[in-house]
C-alpha cells in the first residue's frame, strides 16, 4: 500500500435518475379496460407500439372495446388478461377495486401491478377524497395483493385527452410510487412511452393517499376553467 492509497473503496457514481430501462418489449395488461381511463390508457399504450391486452369482466365486452381501440389491442377476461401481461393497470372504479383484486390474487402474483384508482365520493359541492382504512387505494393493493409488486401512477390524467384521436402529445407528468427502485424505474419508462408525458418518482406507496386524493382538486379545476388539467414538476 502506497502513502497515497487509504485502502477505502471508492463509492459507485450515484444512478441517473433519467436512465430509465426499455419496457417497449413488455406486455401491458389494463384491468377496467373498457372503462374511460382505462380505454384511454390502453389506446395511447398501443398507440405508441405497446402490446396491451384489455380486460373485463366479460370476456366479449373486453373483446369489443379492443376492436374498437385497434392498434393491435386484445380483450379477455380480467384473469386472462393478468395472467398474459407482465404489467397490469388497475383502473377499476374504487367500489369494486377491493373485490377485484381479490379475486386475481393467484393471477397477479408475481407481476408489477400499478394502482391508478382515486377513492372519490361526490355530492352537491362536488368531487371530495375519501381515505381507505389501509391509507390509500395503493396501499390496499399492496394489501390484497402480498405477492405482486405494487405501484402507483397514471392518477391525474384526463380520459378525455387519452381518447382523443386527434391529440398527439398529452402535456403532463405522471407521478409514480413504489418500494423497489427497479418497478418504479420500470413504470417511469413505461409513463414516458407517451409522447408528452415524463414519468416522475414521487416516493413511497404510504404517500399514494394525498397523490390520489389531488384529482378532487384537478376536477374542481377543470370544472371551473372548463379544461382538462393535468400536472407538471418544474426544475426537474
Amino acid at each position: 500500500m502506497t502513502e497515497h492509497d487509504t485502502g477505502s473503496t471508492p463509492k459507485p457514481a450515484a444512478k441517473d435518475p433519467w436512465d430509465l430501462p426499455d419496457v417497449s418489449g413488455l406486455t401491458v395488461g389494463v384491468l377496467g379496460g373498457t372503462g374511460p381511463q382505462g380505454r384511454g390508457l390502453a389506446y395511447r399504450f398501443a398507440r405508441a407500439g405497446q402490446k396491451v391486452v384489455i380486460g373485463s369482466r366479460a370476456a366479449d365486452r373486453a373483446e369489443a372495446a379492443a376492436a374498437e381501440l385497434g392498434h393491435g389491442v386484445e380483450g379477455a377476461d380480467n384473469a386472462e388478461c393478468a395472467r398474459r401481461s407482465d404489467i397490469v393497470i388497475v383502473a377499476v372504479p374504487w367500489d369494486g377495486h377491493a373485490k377485484t383484486l381479490e379475486s386475481l390474487r393467484e393471477e397477479l402474483a408475481g407481476k408489477l401491478v400499478v394502482d391508478c384508482v382515486n377513492p372519490l365520493g361526490f355530492d352537491k359541492k362536488g368531487a371530495y377524497a375519501l381515505k381507505p382504512e389501509e391509507g390509500s387505494a395503493a396501499e390496499q393493493a399492496a394489501a390484497l395483493l402480498p405477492d405482486s409488486r405494487v405501484t402507483a401512477a397514471f392518477h391525474h390524467l384526463s380520459a378525455v385527452l387519452l381518447q382523443d384521436e386527434t391529440i398527439e402529445e398529452i402535456d403532463t407528468d405522471v407521478l409514480v410510487l413504489g418500494e423497489a427502485r427497479a418497478d418504479t424505474d420500470t413504470v417511469q419508462a413505461l409513463a414516458s412511452r407517451i409522447p408528452g408525458m415524463r414519468g416522475i418518482f414521487a416516493g413511497r406507496l404510504r404517500n399514494a393517499h394525498q397523490v390520489e386524493s389531488l384529482v378532487a382538486n384537478l376536477i374542481s379545476v377543470n370544472r371551473r376553467y372548463k379544461a382538462h388539467a393535468g400536472l407538471r414538476a418544474t426544475d426537474v
